[in-house]
């Protein structure tokens, strides 16, 4: 099926609900965001000479146009390749000659960046036509992972696999109504954006933040506009949202999905307390939209402490294994790397077809992050593969460091990395971001009397922040460079 046909279907079921929404104002109801799908589907092949399978590339900040565009490409039967508006200009162009886009649609402040760029407008609308016909496993959008190390790859996400990605979302987050709404303070480029397709095609409200960005204070006032509102968010999104002076117990919250990165028990807990238990988390990857495993909202609890430190299980369809540097699957409690096998996997990597064959050999997802699954099934996350630090022969997760460090309360950040040493080969390094001042030596007592003296930080450097990426994570190259 075209998803194209996710947002036709509710035009046809809920023709006068609003489907865009701009802060608290609803700028596009059902009706005539598909005309308008419609008119610049057509207008793309007729104004434009593009033809189905051309890839239309989208520099957008959040703005009710990049779902236009967006479902417009899928319409003509075209592949969408979104970029993160907070691209350098020698990123867009990469990512623009390495997939072959035959056009980029920006939004008018980014111009600049992308001078061959067109905006989205009126001029470019045509007559309605019927959306294409597309095979499941055609190209819907080109996702380009964040690149924290190398250049980014083009994860080939198909009809298939994001219409599955949808059925997942009702299968385990949440079911919809026409009566909810998705917030989007996250870059529609990324996992919001995904997660706007379900709430189309339950017929609901997609809102888009007014400033167009994640601001702390205006997300709990659209959170008391729009009703049985959802959300995706970073772990540090929901950090800065506990910070906020604004911050306050939601009238009508319905879900706030994370993931992407690290939430720490103790930054969870105190979501817990704030949002009650309203939390998803997620354990996903773009060559894997969002869909690997999960964490329910009932296990977000102070009586499911053990639970939080984990990511959940198997999404409905999905597979989930751990297996060793041979490929063979390992046993409960065994830590090796996390692969898995299902319906939203991608196709491949665009025009890579070595790193394809080394990430999807034997038919599983090799995700390049080490962890373990318990009898239960739930799995814990160790950390990336690049990341572990080995030293004296035994293997230090930095992720379980840092869960001890983020206990301390003067600790509002930290990341943990390895050194080289002459004698153990690699030695543990603490980065830490202090919101009140701290001695080294409480540091170590606390990490003394939760982990054993080997995992220890030998050295502490106290930073104004952490290097991060366009999603919020935490640059572990650029810290190794620092130590």
């Amino acid at each position: 099926m075209n998803l194209a046909q996710l947002l036709l279907r509710s035009a046809r079921w809920l023709p006068e609900r609003p489907a865009l929404a701009v802060g608290s104002a609803p700028v596009r109801s059902y009706r005539e965001m598909a005309v308008r799908v419609s008119r610049l589907s057509t207008g793309l092949k007729s104004k434009l000479g593009l033809k189905a399978g051309d890839r239309v590339a989208l520099a957008m900040k959040n703005c009710p146009e990049f779902y236009e565009v967006l479902f417009a490409c899928w319409h003509a039967g075209m592949t969408a390749v979104p970029m993160n508006a907070k691209l350098h200009a020698k990123e867009f162009g990469y990512i623009l000659e390495n997939s072959g886009a035959k056009l980029c649609f920006v939004s008018r402040d980014l111009a600049a960046a992308i001078p061959r760029a067109i905006a989205m407008g009126e001029d470019l609308l045509a007559d309605e036509a019927v959306p294409a016909e597309v095979r499941p496993d055609d190209p819907a959008w080109l996702f380009y992972t964040s690149g924290t190390t190398g250049v980014p790859k083009g994860a080939v996400l198909t009809h298939r696999n994001m219409l599955f990605q949808t059925q997942a979302y009702f299968a385990d987050i949440d079911r919809l109504a026409p009566a909810d709404a998705a917030l989007h303070p996250a870059p529609l480029s990324h996992g919001s954006g995904l997660y706007g397709l379900p709430h189309f095609a339950a017929g609901a409200v997609n809102v888009i933040p007014e400033s167009g960005q994640f601001d702390p204070t205006e997300i709990f006032e659209l959170l008391e506009r729009w009703p049985n509102a959802s959300f995706f968010a970073a772990p540090t999104m929901i950090v800065r949202l506990l910070a906020s002076p604004a911050a306050r117990p939601p009238r009508s919250l319905k879900t706030i999905t994370y993931g992407g990165a690290p939430m720490y028990v103790a930054d969870c807990l105190r979501a817990i307390d704030l949002f009650g238990p309203r939390l998803y988390q997620l354990f996903g990857q773009g060559e894997a939209p969002m869909t690997i495993t999960g964490l329910s909202q009932t296990l977000h609890n102070r009586k499911s402490v053990e639970k939080l430190s984990t990511c959940g299980i198997a999404r409905t369809g999905v597979e989930v294994k751990i297996f060793d540097e041979d490929d063979r699957e390992l046993p409960a409690g065994e830590v090796g790397e996390i692969v898995t096998r299902s319906d939203c996997v991608m196709a491949g990597y665009w025009e890579n077809p070595e790193a394809t064959a080394r990430t999807l050999r034997g038919g599983w997802l090799h995700t390049g992050d080490l962890g373990s699954l318990d009898a239960e099934g739930f799995l814990t996350i160790r950390d990336r593969s690049k990341d572990m630090i080995i030293s004296g022969g035994s293997n230090i997760y930095p992720r379980e460091i840092e869960e001890v460090l983020l206990r301390h309360p003067a600790v509002a950040e930290c990341s943990v990395v390895g050194r080289s040493h002459p004698e153990w080969g690699e030695e543990v390094v603490a980065f830490i971001v202090a919101r009140a001042a701290v001695e080294k030596a409480d540091l170590d007592a606390l990490c003394l009397d939760n982990i054993a003296r080997f995992k220890r930080p030998r050295d502490y450097r106290f930073v104004e922040s952490l290097p991060k990426n366009n999603y919020g994570k935490v640059l572990k190259t650029e810290l190794r460079k620092l130590a």
